[in-house]
C-alpha cells in the first residue's frame, strides 16, 4: 500500500503566495507591455523596466509600494531601503529621495505598483476600526515583509483595474482593506501617524510642506520652530526623526534634485540652475552637485543625456 502524502498547512500558503506573486507580474506586465510607468487608475501607479539604472532623485507622496518582480533600493538622507518582492515598501511624507533598480532583465522586467494613500481615507479606516493615534517619533519611511493577506489583496486591487464596473463598485473596498492591513500590521503605527491631526508627527508634515514650498529661499529654523510652536533642538530632532535629514540637508536635497531638473528639461547653465534654485555662489553650488550626484554639474548632465540617447537608440 502506497505512503498518502499531506501537504502542510503553511506549505499550501507559500504555494498560495508564489501564485499571487506571479499573477501580479503577469498582470502588471500585459497592463505596462513597454518600459515605463503608467497611473491606470487615480493613485494606482505600475512601473516597468528591463534593466538596471542609476539612482535617480523625486520625491514620493504617501504612498504603499509593492514589487511583483526584481529590486529596488532607496537612499533617504543616509539611509538606505532595499525591497524586493518578499517586502514593502511605505512613506508617509512627500520626501526627496534617490531610487535605483537593482534588480530588473529584458526576460525578467523590474515590476511593481505603487498606491497613493489617502490621509482622510486612513484616518476613515482607523476610526473604524477603533484604533487610536500612534505615539513617539516615527520614521516617514520603511520597510517590511509583505505577508499573504496583503499580498492577495493588492492582487485583487489590480485584477479590478481592467473593468470599469468592478473598479468603481469593488476597488474602494479592496483600498480600505489594504489600509486596514496596514494599520494592523508592522508599519501600523507609521500609518496612524500619517491619520494624525495633531501632535508633532503632524507638526513635521507642516515643517515638510513649507520646506519644499519655499525651498529656493534662506531658510532660518528658528522661525519654523516658532511658527510650530516648538524649541529649536526640539523642532531639529523631530524632523530629522521623521525624514532621516536635518531642515538644512533636506533643503538642500530639494535645490540640487530641482537644479538638475532645470539644467536637463530647460538647458540652463550651472549658474543659472544654481541661481534659480537659492545659491548665490556658483562654485558653492558646484561643490555640492558633485559631492551630491558624483559629478560636476555639466558633466552630470552631459551623461545623463547621452545615457537617455543610448537607451533609445538599443
Amino acid at each position: 500500500m502506497g505512503i498518502m502524502r499531506t501537504t502542510s498547512f503553511d506549505d499550501r500558503m507559500q504555494e498560495r503566495h508564489l501564485a499571487d506573486q506571479g499573477e501580479l507580474a503577469e498582470r502588471i506586465a500585459d497592463l505596462l507591455p513597454t518600459e515605463g510607468s503608467l497611473e491606470i487608475r487615480p493613485g494606482i501607479f505600475l512601473y516597468r523596466s528591463h534593466s538596471t539604472k542609476e539612482p535617480m532623485c523625486g520625491t514620493c507622496e504617501p504612498s504603499l509600494c509593492v514589487i511583483a518582480q526584481g529590486s529596488k533600493s532607496v537612499q533617504l538622507g543616509e539611509e538606505f531601503y532595499r525591497y524586493d518582492p518578499a517586502h514593502y515598501l511605505v512613506t508617509t511624507m512627500a520626501l526627496p529621495f534617490m531610487a535605483e533598480i537593482v534588480k530588473a532583465s529584458v526576460e525578467e522586467p523590474y515590476l511593481s505598483v505603487r498606491l497613493a494613500l489617502d490621509p482622510a481615507i486612513v484616518t476613515s479606516v482607523m476610526l473604524e476600526s477603533g484604533q487610536s493615534e500612534g505615539t513617539g517619533g516615527v520614521k516617514a519611511v520603511d520597510v517590511s515583509p509583505l505577508d499573504g493577506n496583503l499580498l492577495d489583496a493588492t492582487l485583487r486591487l489590480v485584477r479590478f483595474v481592467q473593468s470599469s464596473q468592478e473598479y468603481d463598485m469593488l476597488a474602494p473596498l479592496v483600498i480600505r482593506e489594504i489600509i486596514f492591513r496596514l494599520l494592523n500590521g508592522p508599519q501600523g503605527n507609521r500609518m496612524r501617524h500619517l491619520a494624525q491631526i495633531g501632535g508633532h508627527s503632524h507638526r513635521m508634515v507642516r515643517a515638510v510642506e513649507r520646506v519644499r514650498q519655499e525651498f529656493d529661499k534662506p531658510l532660518r529654523v528658528e522661525d519654523v520652530a516658532t511658527e510650530l510652536g516648538m524649541s529649536v533642538s526640539g523642532f531639529h530632532a523631530h524632523f530629522k526623526a521623521a525624514t532621516t535629514m536635518s531642515p538644512l540637508q533636506f533643503q538642500k536635497q530639494l535645490r540640487l534634485q530641482e537644479a538638475r531638473r532645470l539644467m536637463l528639461s530647460e538647458d540652463l547653465d550651472a549658474a543659472e540652475a544654481g541661481f534659480r534654485v537659492g545659491y548665490e555662489d556658483a562654485s558653492h553650488f558646484s561643490r555640492e552637485y558633485k559631492r551630491q550626484f558624483g559629478h560636476p554639474p555639466i558633466r552630470d548632465v552631459e551623461r545623463l543625456r547621452s545615457n537617455a540617447v543610448e537607451a533609445i537608440s538599443t
